[in-house]
């Protein structure tokens, strides 16, 4: 069975190289768990750093969090579904909303659970995904801050989540903008302006953050040291917290291109004959992971030597050249992961977990 394996020691490193900068800037932070999928042995490794702040968008997840360590302020990061309304109240400190008649009933519920509820307004800054009309915010904050059981500590953005729309230094003023006039007009304080996320860190790193921006949420860039501006890993930081190890299942060496009369795959993928290739073979290897797991496009080979080709429901197929490194059958090849590829290795009962430590 393939496995995914994450390394303490790395995961720590990372998570220690985050928390010195955000502390350099007196900014609050907290760690986006939903790439975890609520395996608890990751997440025991995640609150074992010390982290005071966990969020997540499944509260079912959330729910295990606030299980394994009570005190942790647990956050719901995205616009809630009415029937899941009585255990964000329940296993959520705080969430994200953009809906007020979805607010109106987080006030409801959390009277009925004798509780307060912090929430987040998330505020549209272009990305198009969730959050309010900066037009429509003053009207919908009237409508929210009284409330009771609901105290507004944020105002918040996402940016490249949908259409790829990245932060920059206007869009952040922007968003503080909005800060100063709902307390100016309220006589309200907002403690947090939560406009960071792994995106939004080149621009701290580079001195242009702009000093109204005093939250952030952070999960591929503990997991993958990632520059979403470069693709290129953060100096002092490891992109290799995660790896998957595959087993060679078949290993064969056959002709470079297919024979027979070609259509669509189940994928609804057509392949072209690229005729350079005629008569000639390589070794190829498949693996013991698939479409199933992980799409091919987020595996990176830890040997430069191997060249993904595809992948079928439950198999993933490799071109090893000329096999300089004598692979046979039962060898494991390892690979490093994009964050959307172990998203689905994580979401996959399929694949084992393991911590190295």
């Amino acid at each position: 069975m393939a496995v995914l394996k994450l390394y303490q020691e790395k995961l720590l490193h990372n998570y220690n190289h985050l928390d010195r900068v955000f502390k350099a800037h007196d900014i609050d932070w907290g760690i986006v768990t939903k790439l975890l999928c609520g395996h608890e042995l990751f997440l025991k490794e995640v609150l074992a750093l010390g982290v005071k702040e966990v969020h997540d968008s499944r509260v079912s997840n959330l729910k295990t969090i606030k299980k394994m360590d009570p005190e942790v302020q647990t956050v719901y990061i995205k616009p809630a579904p009415k029937q899941s309304i009585p255990d964000i109240i329940q296993y959520a400190d705080v969430s994200f909303q953009t809906e007020l008649e979805i607010i109106r009933l987080l006030s409801e519920e959390a009277m009925r659970q004798n509780k307060q509820h912090k929430i987040i307004i998330m505020i549209e800054m272009g990305d198009l995904r969730e959050g309010v009309m900066g037009d429509e915010l003053v009207g919908f904050y009237e409508s929210v801050f009284e409330l009771p059981g609901i105290s507004v500590i944020g105002l918040g953005a996402n940016f490249n989540c949908l259409h790829g729309v990245m932060p920059t230094q206007d869009k952040l003023i922007q968003l503080s903008l909005y800060k100063q006039i709902i307390e100016a007009k309220f006589n309200h304080t907002i403690p947090w302006v939560s406009g960071g996320t792994s995106v939004t860190i080149p621009l701290l790193f580079n001195h242009q953050l702009p000093a109204g921006i005093n939250h952030f949420r952070i999960g591929e860039a503990l997991f993958f040291g990632l520059n979403l501006f470069t693709n290129e890993t953060f100096e002092g930081m490891h992109d290799d917290v995660f790896e998957l190890f595959t087993e060679i299942i078949e290993l064969t060496e056959k002709p470079m291109i297919p024979s027979g009369i070609l259509a669509e795959n189940p994928s609804g993928e057509s392949f072209e004959i690229d005729e350079s290739l005629y008569g000639k073979t390589s070794h190829r290897a498949i693996l013991d992971v698939g479409l199933l797991d992980i799409n091919p496009k987020f595996l990176i080979s830890k040997d430069e030597d191997i060249t993904v080709i595809g992948a079928s429901s439950d198999m993933l197929i490799v071109e090893l050249g000329e096999n300089k490194h004598n692979y046979k059958v039962g060898d494991v090849l390892r690979f490093n992961l994009r964050y959307m590829g172990a998203l689905s290795v994580l979401n996959s009962r399929y694949i084992g977990k393991e911590v190295v430590r």
